[in-house]
């Protein structure tokens, strides 16, 4: 099987597991909001979450060793595509016209890209130097977008985004360099790079979890863009990637890149913002039954610290139970 088309399926799996963590994420966070991190480790909703990312991000680093970054990270798309229907069953939903002209137009910009940036499985990796000056870069970066300012769910997605596009990159460098025989498994460059790979990759889930506070479209659309353009921009500038058809291709793959990143905008605001929590209904007042023939005169007044427009029963005259009283006992004689 071509090694491009195995890169692709992998990549399908993968984008669906994703969908179905930021999904579980999304609920946690909405139903967690300013939680701490300590009380999330603590929560099996949490750590099954974890597990769907972890799922993913296997099939997501076999998927790497197949095809390049500039295949591989674009369908990193299709996670919105799979989390809107997924959200939407999950509310009791249908999916509405937007969501599904936002998937057309998301699929169709895919394969455009697809068939531009086809390329061989890759043979080149990142040096440690340029690793950690990527790395360095990525984390000043990850903490100017995480200083305290307006709109901090857009931007701990992109912040989120670009560590797990760079955390992709370096994976690849990862198994590029480990399934290389002409060095030891286990070197230098391939120690450092994976314990960067860890760093990056569980930052990004934690600045995930955080931009989901205020709703999955517009973040994980967010997370969807961001991630493949940080990948691909580590791909063609340090990986010597190519997209295929000379600037014809470019323009091709740019032109998919946009119609893509126009469905995933459609989808990102077609996905219903969280309900705002029910006031407490205020405790409602029985009015206990009265029967007419032993109200006192005192009929169209309100005691004290009774509430107006409720009848209140005045112990009358010794008698038998009235009709609408049976079963109740009878006064006693004063």
């Amino acid at each position: 099987m071509n090694a491009v088309l195995v890169a692709v399926l992998l990549s399908l799996v993968s984008a669906v597991a994703y969908a179905a963590a930021a999904v579980a994420q999304e609920r946690l966070a909405s139903r967690s909001s300013g939680t701490g991190t300590l009380r999330l480790l603590a929560d099996g909703a949490w750590w099954g979450a974890v597990g769907l990312n972890a799922s993913a991000a296997l099939l997501h680093v076999v998927a790497l060793r197949y095809g390049p970054l500039t295949v591989v990270q674009p369908l990193g798309a299709l996670t919105l595509v799979a989390a809107v229907p997924m959200g939407a069953r999950i509310a009791g939903r249908p999916v509405s016209g937007a969501e599904w002209r936002g998937t057309a137009f998301t699929l169709a910009g895919l394969a455009v890209v697809l068939a531009s940036a086809s390329g061989p499985a890759p043979d080149d990796a990142l040096s440690v130097p340029e690793a950690l000056v990527v790395a360095g870069g990525t984390a000043s970066l990850i903490g100017l977008l995480s200083w305290p300012g307006s709109r901090p769910g857009l931007r701990h997605a992109t912040a989120s985004g670009a560590a797990s596009g760079v955390a992709s990159a370096l994976t690849q460098t990862v198994t590029v360099a480990a399934t290389d025989r002409s060095g030891p498994l286990l070197d230098v460059r391939v120690v450092v790079v994976a314990l960067l790979v860890a760093v990056f990759a569980a930052g990004g889930l934690l600045l995930s979890q955080t931009a989901y506070r205020g709703g999955l479209g517009a973040p994980l659309a967010v997370v969807t863009l961001t991630n493949p353009l940080a990948a691909a921009v580590i791909g063609l500038v340090l990986l010597g990637e190519r997209l295929r058809g000379g600037p014809a291709g470019v323009l091709a793959a740019l032109a998919g890149a946009a119609l893509a990143s126009w469905g995933v905008v459609l989808l990102s605001r077609a996905a219903p913002r969280p309900a705002a929590p029910a006031a407490p209904a205020a405790p409602v007042s029985a009015a206990v039954p009265a029967a007419p023939e032993r109200m006192s005169g005192t009929e169209g007044r309100s005691p004290a610290g009774v509430t107006p427009g409720l009848r209140v029963l005045v112990p009358a005259a010794p008698g038998p139970p009235s009709p609408g009283l049976a079963g109740a006992a009878p006064d006693s004689a004063a």
